[in-house]
Order: structure tokens, then C-alpha cells, then sequence
């Protein structure tokens, strides 16, 4: 009876390491991430000209603007799309730490009443139960790759509504300054041309005019008017649009106030397309998919092996009617649990094809991000630049424009020119100013627009593979 027992063990044996051997060969390796990208951005300057690597934590700040600082903090403390990215992620981390307990040892309570078959009598039951579930066959590892991918997406959506809420609150504030200072000018162009409708009826007074001058006048008069009232709405729209970017019920003096346009330095980058795929969201969510379909091919492809468990109880049963005063004892039970694919094997090995196409899927998913984030980075560093190059020649323009527009009143003082001459050259001084204020606020656009395409600051890659 020993020997025959001691034989029985051995078998057992060999069956619990062929299947532990089978439990490692299951386990899926992710193949290494396709992350080829150029060199250097073709647009960027000779490496002797680059400067630091960008300041992704806090780049607003080359504005040197405090109120713009200040926005800034507020809403990333009251911004309620940022909250809520927030708490998705505290409940994907409180799932992942579940997902670690899973293989766990489980041990419940219960209670239970039966009757009896015969219907003579009835039982009330009471116990304990306990299970205890391996990971085998990379079921383990699988699910916490898929916890980890979910927690990663919920981290890098939290990091991406952080980037984009600094965006887009930067975004409205330079909107909003240049509304406010085009307003201004555009005021100013409507007195000038206020102006030289009085001039042009004085001299049609004076017979020294025709009508048509002065219908010319009064026609230009309606059209400064009419531009005149683009900035009112959109200065309204970007005050609307960081009240809700604060969450705040009112719009506050900082809103309100009229300010100058915040100026940008000029900048360079020590900044290189590898770089970005630490930071870009959209690369982080394509990872964060491949660890997914990794998981998720991992659980298809060990639910073609049994599901192995130690499995165990401790009940107590109590006659509710006749012999109660009959002593009960408590059972124990233990053993193995053992479920074993049969019929539906080929089901579960189609599961297992499409898992494999899933994952293929999603490393093409991540090369192309990779390629996008490129190509828009590559963009917006070219279209900081164009933007730059146009803020400094209209600033030439403006300055040129405004020192004639000075010279024409000088000349005006001393009889050598009159209010016409006058009126005109302040209004191409104005206009100037005007394209200026365009050229600022749109150089300050693709100033931000590069921040996004870099991504902002993330978190670090959850390490499950």
C-alpha cells in the first residue's frame, strides 16, 4: 500500500512540473517597439544653435507674464476635466492592485438552509470557504499586464488633460490679449477716419473737394466701424472660454483687465524626435495598447490549459426539525480544482488567432503614432518659426510706419502737409500695429501648438513586461 502510494505521488509529481514547465512556455514576449524616427527635425536650426532641451513642466513661463501664471495655476487646481482624468486614475490603480491579489489565497463565510430530500426535515448550514487560484500557464502575468496597460492609459490620459489644459488656458489668454489690443487700434483707425471725414466735407466746403471725396470718406468710416466690432466678440469669447477653463462661476479682474500681449523670446530647441516618444500622449496610449493585447492574448492563450486551484471548506450542518439536540460535527473538505478544456478547445484556439491579431495590430498602431507625432512635431517647429520671421518684419513695418506717421505730423505743425496727410499716415501706422498684433498673437499659437505636439510631462511607463 506504501509503495503503491509512495508511486502515485511520483505520477502526481511529474503531472504538477510538466504543468508548471507548461506555465512558463505559455507566457507571451512582446517583440521590441518600432520606434524608428529621424536624426533631428529637418526644420530645426545647426546644432551650434540650439538651446536647452524644452522646459515641458513649465514652458508657459517664457511668456513672462504673471497673470498668465497665475491662470495657469488656478485652473489646473479647479479644471474639471483635469479632475475627472484624475479619478479615473485613482480607480484604475485601485483595480490594478486588485488585479494583484487575484492568485491570492480567498477565504469566505457562509450560511445556507436546505431541505431535506424527502421533505421530512430541513438543514441550516455554516461554514467557511477557501480557494486558492495559480496563475499557470502566464494567466497571472497576463492579467497583470492588463491591469498595468489600463492603469498606463489612465495615467497618460491624466498627464494629456494636464498638457492640454495648459494649452489651451495659454491659448485663450493670448487670444484674449490681442482682441483687447486690436480693439484699441482698431478704435483709434475709426477716430482717423472720423477725422478725415471732417476734413474732406471742410474742404468740399471750401469747394476744394468733389462729393465723391467725401462719400469715400464716410464709406471707409462704416467699414473701420464694422471691423471695429470683430475683437469686442472676440474678446468675449476668450474670456468665456477661460471662465470655463477655470471652472469659475464669474468672470474676475484678472480676466477682464486689459493687459498687453505677452512677448516671446526667440527660442531654440535641443529638442530630437526620439524625444518624443517619452512624451506624447497618443505614443504612451499606443504602448499602453500593446501591453493590453499582450495580456489579453496571454489569458486566450492559457485558457487552452486547465485552470489549476487548491480548493477547500469547513461546513457545519444542523437538523432545524427532529433530532436537533443531535451533536454536529464540522466536515473539512480539500483537494484540487481542476477545469479542463474538451469540446470547445477549437473555440478558445480561434480566440487565440484574433489575440495574435489584436497585438499585431496594435505594434502598427504604435509605429504609425510614432510617424504622426513626427510629422506634427516637424510641422509645428516650421510653423514657429514662419510665425516668428513674420513678427519680426511687421515689427520692422510697424516701426518705419509709425516713424512717417510721426515725420507727417511734424510736416502737419508747420503748414507742410494737412489733416489728410496726417489722418492717412497715422491709420498705416495703425494698420501696421494691427498686423503686428496678429504676428504676435499667432507666433505665440504655434509657440503652444509645439508645446502640445511634444506632449507635456508623463509619467513613467508602467514596468510590466
Amino acid at each position: 500500500m506504501a509503495k503503491a502510494r509512495g508511486t502515485r505521488l511520483r505520477r502526481s509529481g511529474v503531472v504538477v512540473l510538466a504543468l508548471c514547465l507548461g506555465a512558463c512556455a505559455t507566457s507571451v514576449t512582446i517583440p521590441p517597439l518600432p520606434d524608428r524616427t529621424p536624426a533631428a527635425f529637418r526644420v530645426a536650426p545647426q546644432a551650434g544653435a540650439l538651446g536647452p532641451a524644452p522646459d515641458l513642466a513649465s514652458w508657459w513661463r517664457a511668456f513672462n507674464d504673471p497673470t498668465l501664471d497665475a491662470l495657469i495655476e488656478r485652473a489646473l487646481a479647479q479644471n474639471l476635466t483635469l479632475a475627472q482624468a484624475q479619478l479615473r486614475l485613482r480607480g484604475a490603480r485601485s483595480l490594478q492592485h486588485r488585479s494583484w491579489t487575484q492568485f491570492q489565497p480567498q477565504v469566505s463565510f457562509h450560511t445556507f438552509a436546505e431541505p431535506d430530500p424527502n421533505g421530512s426535515t430541513s438543514y441550516f448550514e455554516i461554514g467557511f470557504d477557501a480557494l486558492w487560484e495559480f496563475g499557470f500557464f502566464g494567466r497571472g502575468s497576463a492579467n497583470e499586464r492588463i491591469a498595468a496597460a489600463d492603469t498606463l492609459t489612465a495615467e497618460t490620459d491624466a498627464a494629456a488633460a494636464h498638457a492640454s489644459l495648459i494649452a489651451e488656458v495659454a491659448r485663450s489668454y493670448a487670444d484674449l490679449r490681442a482682441a483687447q489690443a486690436r480693439a484699441t487700434i482698431l478704435d483709434a483707425i475709426v477716430a482717423a477716419r472720423r477725422e478725415k471725414i471732417d476734413f474732406a466735407t471742410t474742404l468740399l466746403r471750401l469747394r476744394l473737394a468733389v462729393q465723391a471725396d467725401v462719400d469715400r470718406a464716410r464709406a471707409e468710416f462704416a467699414q473701420a466701424q464694422a471691423d471695429a466690432a470683430e475683437p469686442v466678440a472676440a474678446v468675449v469669447q476668450a474670456q468665456e472660454s477661460l471662465r470655463v477653463l477655470l471652472a469659475a462661476d464669474d468672470i474676475d479682474a484678472s480676466i477682464s483687465a486689459v493687459q498687453p500681449q505677452p512677448q516671446l523670446p526667440q527660442l531654440a530647441f535641443a529638442q530630437t524626435p526620439a524625444d518624443l516618444l517619452r512624451t506624447r500622449p497618443e505614443i504612451r496610449r499606443a504602448e499602453s495598447a500593446i501591453l493590453h493585447a499582450a495580456g489579453e492574448l496571454g489569458i486566450a492563450r492559457a485558457d487552452l490549459y486547465p485552470k489549476l486551484a487548491l480548493g477547500g471548506s469547513l461546513t457545519s450542518s444542523t437538523r432545524m426539525v427532529g433530532d436537533i439536540d443531535h451533536p454536529n460535527k464540522a466536515i473539512p473538505a480539500f483537494g484540487p480544482v481542476i477545469q479542463l478544456p474538451i469540446l470547445d478547445w477549437g473555440a478558445r484556439r480561434d480566440v487565440v488567432d484574433a489575440r495574435e491579431a489584436a497585438l499585431s495590430a496594435a505594434l502598427l498602431a504604435y509605429r504609425q503614432a510614432v510617424l504622426e507625432g513626427v510629422a506634427e512635431a516637424q510641422s509645428a517647429l516650421a510653423q514657429l518659426q514662419r510665425q516668428q520671421l513674420r513678427e519680426s518684419a511687421s515689427t520692422r513695418s510697424f516701426a518705419a510706419l509709425e516713424q512717417a506717421a510721426e515725420s507727417t505730423r511734424s510736416l502737419r505743425s508747420i503748414g507742410l502737409a494737412d489733416g489728410a496727410d496726417s489722418a492717412g499716415a497715422t491709420i498705416s501706422a495703425a494698420q501696421a500695429q494691427l498686423e503686428r498684433t496678429l504676428a504676435t498673437r499667432d507666433a505665440s499659437l504655434a509657440f503652444i501648438a509645439l508645446y502640445k505636439a511634444f506632449g507635456g510631462v508623463l509619467p513613467p511607463s508602467a514596468d510590466a513586461r
